[in-house]
Formats: structure tokens, sequence, C-alpha cells
């Protein structure tokens, strides 16, 4: 089974979804059998290097809702965090660009770290008020995993895994992603949103049953139908 995961390191929901998603993968049994690969997307590609002013004030510019609605948004978002296990800082965060911490994360899944570069990415955004477009931010980030420093200054500094990036981003354009995090399951079912543990523990079940018929005869596991629902901020 091939799961292909469209998330940002920006995007609230994309935690929380992945947090979801890997806890129902680690109580499914034929796990060792899944691929799950990751996919870079932006939810605002225009985003700048540096945050001027309060999160509150941009996400609330940025959506053309008032500061107090944008403080209820964020509130909202940090108890469904809560509810998972996750801190959310907002009055710490830096709504910065993410695509150069995308070409970092893509360069590290050349030699199978992408998942652990993106935990430590989402938690240093979300958690730690750490500016993910900031150079000398990520690279320390990368030598506290234990990754090539002097390598990984040398993608920064070029342009290198740009072109991953930018593909895997019209990718989901081309598949019709509208909201992330998007999982696209054996490139047949989709499943979209912060989906509650139960529902990724559901759909795996299912999707496997429905594709390997003769190796599931015999689960006594019920299964619940596949449904998509939208999760876009």
């Amino acid at each position: 089974m091939k799961i292909e995961v469209w998330s940002d390191f920006a995007c609230p929901f994309c935690y929380i979804g992945k947090k979801n998603f890997e806890n129902a993968l680690t109580n499914f049994k034929h796990k060792d059998k899944v691929e799950v690969v990751f996919k870079a997307y932006q939810l605002n590609p225009n985003a700048p290097k540096i945050m001027k002013g309060s999160a509150y004030e941009s996400f609330a510019s940025s959506h053309n809702m008032s500061i107090n609605d944008a403080k209820k948004r964020f509130q909202m978002f940090t108890e469904n965090a809560k509810k998972v296990g996750l801190v959310y800082d907002y009055d710490h965060i830096q709504m910065t660009n993410t695509f150069d911490a995308h070409r970092i994360a893509k360069w590290a899944n050349t030699f199978g770290k992408e998942q652990v570069i993106t935990d430590r990415f989402m938690k240093a955004y979300f958690s730690e008020g750490k500016n993910l477009a900031d150079f000398e931010t990520l690279l320390i980030m990368v030598k506290e995993l234990g990754l090539d420093f002097e390598t990984a200054k040398l993608v920064l500094s070029s342009n290198q895994y740009e072109d991953v990036v930018k593909a895997q981003m019209a990718e989901s354009k081309e598949i019709g992603v509208q909201g992330v995090p998007f999982f696209v399951i054996n490139r047949k079912y989709g499943v979209s949103g912060a989906q509650p543990e139960e529902y990724f523990s559901d759909a795996l079940n299912q999707i496997w049953s429905e594709d390997n018929p003769l190796q599931t005869l015999g689960d006594t596991e019920e299964d619940s139908a596949c449904t998509d629902e939208s999760c876009s901020i």
C-alpha cells in the first residue's frame, strides 16, 4: 500500500492530521507493507521570509477578518491540537514562507529522513516559534538531527530541490487537492483533512481488504467505508 501525503509545515490541520494518521498506522497490522511518501504543498506561497507584526495581525490581514476573529480561530486550532497531545503557541508563531524548508525536506528524503525532519519542522513552527524561512534556523535543526550540516548549507545556498518542490505542488493541482492535509492511497482513494485516528484506521483496513481480499479472508474486524471530507483553512 502506498500513501502519499500532501501537507505544509505551516498548516495547523496538517500537524494534527499527521499525528492521527501515524497513530492509526502504528496500530495497523499490515504497516510493514505500507509506504508513506510526503509531498510538498504551500498554503501561502506569498508568505514573507520575515513576519511583520503579530501572527494575529498577519492571519487577520491575509484572511480578511478581524484580529479578534483570528484569535478565536487560533484558539480552535490550539484546542484541537491539545486533544492529540500537540502544543500550539500562537503568541510566538512566525508565519513565514516554507518553500526553503520544503527543499531541505526533499534533500532529507534522499536518505530516508523526510518524516523525521517533517516532525521537527512542524514542532519548531507551531510549538517553538521558529522561523522556517531562516536558513540559520533550518541548519541548526539539521545539525540537531545529526544530518549533514555542510551539505544542507549548500542546498540552501543554491536552487537544489526547487524543481522537486514545484513539481509536487503542481501535481497536487493536477489531482485536485484543494485543502491539506490530503492523503492519496494507492492512487485510488483520497482522504482529506485532519480526520480522527479511528477514521484513518477504518480507511486503512477497508482499503487493504478491498485490495487484498484473499489475505484478509477470515479477519474479524469490521471495516467502515471511506468518504472524503475537506479540511481547508
